[in-house]
């Protein structure tokens, strides 16, 4: 079986990873890939934004199933061209892709399904945004509504830092076309939880929950990343919580995409804020989370490419979804700079001296060159390691990337840091 995995980062190396241990042993190809994935799979040049392109690639090399990574090609339609093709897809078709693409979109489908979510209110004019946010209760969030590749949340505790977001965002245009429209929202409390919810069209099923955490530095300061870590499972998301969270929340968001139409097959990231009023949704992704896949995928016991290839087909029914006793956690290793102007061609040290065979390291941002692997991105390196739980799973992630350097290297040392891990 021919697979095409899209997508060059620290997830789409963890999916290629995962789908390389497969039983069935299928041939791998990567678009456009990464150095460190040309271990694991044949790189094809292209553009993943260009459909047409990807669809000609795709039947030069007799592609049965694409697994689509990042979100920016499923915003682009990628995933239907595909299906129009007749090609296989793990990921949504350009409209329930909005879902992501557009928070605006979002927060209405949530309001009519009746989802628990933060009060909001959305903005085209510059002038009704920023009247807003000097008279909305505080602290409040401002929200680009396009894809800003997690760097489009504010979080603003004063009227200075809201009118701020605002002006910068829809005046200043730090995030160009994403900023033009904003969402701003009350300032949820509690602890956050990202659930992913694989979908075939008819029925669905859940991975292991996790927690990232968002913020640079530690003790959740700093500002927002992509993200600098994750665990899983979530000790304080028990049975529990987690039929709450199925039955107020996750329940109507697939009833929701079926009423709406949505023939929706690959995974939805739901990222929820536990609040003392029970669970709310904060956002959607329309696709694996980075890096809280990092930390899953080793955990799920069951064959991957019978997962995705069930999900794309509409038969994810058949395939019992098992994991594994015990926890993973996943610490990202960033360049100097980041998240803001990440130094890169810096030299990397201790790649080849990791002795545990729990542990797995995916290259996020790196290049090889003829002296070695260098940085050549913001989030370079996820360390992944699995335990018999959560405190052996951080001991063993935080022994090797103690093992690893690279000049301005920079990373979280609370990852998974007591329980219900608050704003991280």
């Amino acid at each position: 079986m021919n697979v095409l995995i899209i997508g060059s980062g620290g997830r789409e190396h963890a999916l290629a990873w995962k789908l390389s241990r497969s039983p069935r042993k299928p041939k791998l190809l990567v678009l456009p890939g990464s150095d460190a994935m040309a271990a694991l799979a044949e790189r094809l040049a292209g553009d993943p934004l260009d459909p047409a392109a990807v669809v000609k690639a795709c039947k030069e090399r007799d592609i049965d199933l694409a697994v689509i990574g990042p979100e920016a090609p499923l915003a682009a339609g990628l995933a239907d061209a595909l299906r129009g093709s007749g090609i296989k897809v793990f990921g949504p078709g350009q409209a329930a892709a909005r879902l992501e693409s557009s928070k605006a979109f979002a927060k209405d489908f949530l309001k009519r399904h009746g989802v628990p979510t933060a009060a909001f209110e959305v903005y085209d004019d510059p002038s009704r945004a920023s009247d807003a946010a000097a008279e909305l209760p505080l602290p409040l969030v401002v929200k680009a509504d396009g894809l800003a590749a997690g760097k489009g949340v504010r979080v603003c505790k004063t009227r200075r830092e809201a009118i701020a977001a605002v002006q910068d965002l829809m005046l200043g245009g730090t995030l160009g076309d994403a900023g033009k429209r904003v969402v701003i929202e009350e300032c949820l409390q509690g602890p956050e939880l990202s659930v992913l919810v694989l979908l075939d069209g008819k029925t669905y099923g859940l991975l292991p929950a996790a927690r990232d955490h968002k913020r640079l530095l530690d003790g959740g300061e700093g500002p927002n990343t992509g993200g600098m870590g994750a665990y899983s499972p979530v000790p304080d998301a028990d049975a529990t919580l987690l039929a709450r969270v199925d039955r107020e929340v996750l329940r109507p968001v697939v009833a929701g995409l079926k009423s709406d139409g949505f023939d929706y097959r690959g995974v939805l990231y739901v990222g929820l804020m536990l609040t003392p009023q029970g669970p709310k949704v904060l956002e959607f992704n329309v696709r694996f989370g980075d890096p809280e896949t990092q930390a899953i995928l080793p955990l799920l016991e069951s064959d991957f490419l019978d997962v995705v290839e069930a999900c794309a087909q509409g038969t994810l029914e058949r395939v019992n979804l098992e994991t594994k006793p015990g926890s993973s956690l996943c610490v990202v290793l960033a360049s100097q700079g980041y998240p803001d102007k990440p130094a890169t061609g810096r030299r990397i040290t201790g790649l080849d001296s990791e002795p545990d065979p729990n542990v797995v390291v995916f290259h996020a941002g790196t290049r090889k060159t003829t002296e070695g692997w260098v940085t050549s991105g913001g989030r370079v390196l996820n360390v992944v390691a699995t335990g018999a739980d959560l405190a052996q799973a951080r001991e063993k992630a935080y022994a090797a990337a103690a093992r690893i350097d690279f000049e301005g290297m920079q990373y979280r040392r609370d990852v998974a840091i007591g329980v219900a891990v608050r704003g991280g």
